[in-house]
């Protein structure tokens, strides 16, 4: 397979998980409260990047909230220019947000910049060998390569769980994916 194939096979693949994903979200509206029960499943990590979820993502709301009872603090990402890397901002959920470059909620320039040790993504598909289909924009795979130290987790819905997704060069890989069914850490291929 070509490099332009797989752009198109990925285009039309992220078509198709949008919509799915938006089944399973409309199907079952209380995944978030199963995933905030695996809480303790998740790796260690002492500051944890959330995310605000946009449209259908899982939403990791009640995750966060989790996160805070088990002692762990929260920051969010924060897109501040295309095509690099993203930065993210101490948070808890009573500080106001503003929408950052990308489009999404994030804090602002005023709260504490961290390094978290553990980052949870929002994704359109996912697979066993920790294979994540993202939105096309690459903020996270840059994050990942800037971060290499940090754990990646998935936040998802299990049906979207792929059996193989296309992998190209700067795709980078995730530790595991937490669903409304349990934590799964990646299989080495």
């Amino acid at each position: 397979m070509s490099a332009s194939d797989m752009v198109i096979d990925k285009q039309a693949l992220r078509v198709e998980m949008r919509a799915l994903r938006k089944r399973l979200a409309d199907a079952a509206p209380d995944s978030a409260i199963a995933v905030a029960g695996f809480v303790n499943e998740l790796p260690p990590g002492n500051t944890v990047a959330v995310y605000r979820a946009v449209g259908s993502e899982m939403d990791p709301e009640l995750l966060a909230d989790a996160l805070i009872v088990a002692g762990r603090s929260l920051c969010l990402p924060v897109a501040t220019e295309r095509d690099k890397a993203l930065l993210f901002r101490r948070w808890s959920a009573e500080e106001p947000l503003e929408m950052d470059v990308a489009g999404c909620p994030a804090p602002l320039p005023l709260a504490e910049t961290v390094d978290p040790d553990l980052i949870i993504t929002p994704l359109l598909a996912f697979d066993d060998a920790g294979g994540r289909l993202g939105q096309g924009g690459g903020y996270y795979d840059r994050t990942f390569l800037a971060r290499p130290d940090a754990v990646r987790i998935g936040l998802a819905f299990a049906g979207q769980r792929v059996d193989r997704l296309p992998m190209e060069s700067h795709d980078v890989p995730l530790h595991g994916v937490l669903t409304e069914v349990g934590y799964t850490p990646a299989r080495k291929v």
